[in-house]
């Protein structure tokens, strides 16, 4: 499976170029202004591979909710911009939230379903 390689666009600093490693079934980033780069995600069910890039310059904690609670174990931080984090997680088809566990960063709550 090849990888894909993610660079950020826009003014101010740029992010770092961040190479997915192959078989990730998703990829969520932590973008300036503090929020994800995407507002919905999709995943397939079943055990579900997560790479999380930073291209922000403070740290950020995912984590999956449902009914606003925790989810598994999965808890991935990245601490500075160009920082990475990778794990797996297992879901069943549904509604989830992709949410920043990092106090003040309750604007980084966006929908994962899982089908």
């Amino acid at each position: 499976m090849p990888l894909v390689v993610l660079a950020a666009c826009g003014g101010g600093e740029s992010a770092p170029e961040t190479t997915v490693p192959a078989g990730v079934d998703l990829v969520v980033k932590a973008v300036s202004t503090i929020r994800w780069d995407a507002s919905s995600y999709s995943a397939p069910a079943g055990e579900i591979d997560v790479f999380l890039a930073n291209d922000d310059n403070v740290n950020h904690v995912l984590v999956v909710l449902q009914d606003d609670k925790v989810v598994g174990d999965l808890e991935l931080e990245v601490k500075k911009r160009g920082d990475t984090d990778q794990g797996t997680i297992t879901l069943e088809p549904g509604e989830y939230r992709i949410y920043c566990s990092t106090p003040g960063h309750g604007s980084m709550n966006s929908t994962l379903t899982v089908s």
